[in-house]
């Protein structure tokens, strides 16, 4: 009886505090009546993002060789930044169920796009059809309360980060504006050729994680881009910008912007990728060349990409919509998979990386393709897929890319533990499909390390910015990141 009387009166004492804003109960009454003492809890939670990070610090090493000229192309606009809901309910359309469209011809189109990824959380890239429309959005947009004006396209992100490096001389190429050029960090070097009368401008449709529209709630902050842009959509500076190699000679090349061809139709497209195709191949074997992929919707493009564009490039960055997208074009690993369901699977991943570098790289010395390289992001962490003898340092490439996803998110130059949190799965399976083995992550040397054939798989978590202030150009940084602190360990021709 007695007992009984004592676990009921610590048991209102636990409540009582624990609603009146006190959740620092003594852990022997949490202990006493079995209630899960939240504070310890948290502040492990809290010591494993401290640990990584402090790693982080102590791990993150520049390659032994570094790059001192690197060439970016060919993608290069104006972001718009503004509201998602905000802007959609300025042009008066009214929320209603999602539906995915492969290319926007309408309002009607981009609110039902809109919505169908904001319901997932997930990033999207478009095309809009419509270019008086599209300019009425665009002005409207620019217009809106707090828009914000930034440096766009992933070849002109990638160039501005790469910029960030006081050692390293950056040439990109694109169709640059004067109010991009204006915007451009002035390490950085645009040739003449490229320098063109009027900007293109891209509209970015931000959410926030947990933001609604009416019924729509969005699971994470992430954001939705769509443009009418020609000029980045035929690619229309790669000429000038392989012929631009020559002088600068350059001992890296970064190439972004064919997701923007999808929206000029398949005939179109489909001519202008063989002739992408026949001046990347002017560029110097000994010369690495990164492809930075983007969202994509045409399932045959994405073969013509993977077909023709990879064998002819050393590495290439993706994020999980785009890998499975890859692997659903070429009826690959988990193709069946309609979507990602939370945090990919690491054992899907792997996979999928593994099967592209054994059907599209050179894990066979004899092969024609130069393919040796793949980063992988996605929201809680991130992988680096090498086929073994020819990139070195790629440890501190994976952590500096995840260090700079932590940061950058939060509008920050460095992580603050207090702002992140940790969502990478502690243990994972290195394959879903195949024999495999299980993977722990040790947050005191926070790189797991894993072998498939001759291919070695790095994964480093990302500390998750609890309350992002931009998602916008996460992936270009990363990439960018990744490629700073990686070096070439192979004197082969690639």
């Amino acid at each position: 009886m007695w007992r009984k009387a004592s676990a009921a009166l610590l048991l209102a004492l636990a409540v009582g505090y624990f609603y009146g804003g006190r959740p620092e109960l003594p852990e022997q009454i949490l202990q006493y009546i079995g209630l899960p003492n939240f504070h310890t809890s948290s502040q492990s939670n809290r010591s494993l993002e401290r640990a990584i990070s402090a790693a982080w610090e102590a791990l993150i090493t520049l390659p032994s060789r570094r790059w001192s000229k690197v060439a970016v192309g060919v993608n290069a606009c104006v972001d718009v930044v503004v509201s998602g809901v905000g802007l959609l309910q300025a042009l008066a359309v009214d929320p209603g169920t999602g539906r995915d469209h492969d290319v926007l011809h309408s309002k009607e189109d981009l609110k039902e796009t809109f919505i169908h990824y904001m319901e997932r959380g997930a990033a999207a890239e478009r095309f809009f059809s419509d270019k008086e429309v599209f300019q009425r959005i665009a002005r409207a947009a620019a217009e809106y309360p707090g828009a914000k004006l930034y440096v766009g396209g992933n070849a002109a992100l990638i160039g501005q980060k790469f910029a960030t490096n006081p050692d390293l001389m950056v040439l990109l190429c694109g169709p640059v504006g004067p109010k991009l050029h204006q915007m451009l960090d002035e390490q950085i070097v645009v040739p003449p050729e490229s320098l063109q009368e009027t900007d293109e401008f891209h509209l970015i449709l931000e959410y926030k994680a947990g933001e609604k529209w009416a019924s729509i709630q969005a699971p994470q902050a992430n954001r939705f881009i769509f443009s009418h842009d020609v000029s980045n959509g035929a690619m229309s500076t790669l000429e000038t910008f392989v012929a631009s190699l020559e002088e600068f000679q350059p001992e890296l090349v970064v190439l972004s912007g064919f997701h923007m061809m999808e929206g000029q139709g398949r005939e179109l497209w489909g001519e202008r990728l063989k002739e992408a195709v026949a001046t990347i191949g002017d560029i110097p074997k000994d010369i690495p060349i990164h492809l930075e992929l983007a969202s994509m919707t045409d399932k045959d493009f994405m073969n013509r990409i993977m077909q023709e564009v990879l064998p002819i490039v050393s590495s290439i960055g993706l994020n999980e919509q785009e890998l499975l997208f890859l692997s659903q074009a070429a009826e690959g690993p988990h193709a069946a998979l309609p979507a990602w369901k939370g945090i990919p699977e690491v054992g899907r991943v792997s996979d999928i990386l593994f099967w592209i570098l054994e059907q599209h790289g050179r894990t066979d010395p004899s092969s024609e393709s130069d393919l040796t390289r793949i980063h992988f992001h996605t929201l809680a962490y991130h992988i680096l897929a090498t086929v073994d003898g020819y990139w070195g340092n790629q440890a501190a490439a994976v952590m500096a890319g995840a260090r700079v996803a932590s940061s950058q998110a939060c509008g920050l130059q460095a992580v603050d533990i207090s702002k992140v949190e940790l969502k990478a799965p502690l243990e994972f399976h290195s394959s879903h499909s195949g024999p495999g083995e299980q993977l722990s992550l040790n947050p005191e040397e926070p790189v797991t390390v894993w072998h498939r054939g001759n291919i070695t798989f790095h994964l480093s978590p990302v500390l998750v910015c609890k309350r992002p202030l931009r998602t916008v150009g996460l992936g270009d940084a990363i990439s960018a990141e990744g490629l700073v602190y990686s070096e070439i360990t192979s004197q082969q021709p690639f």
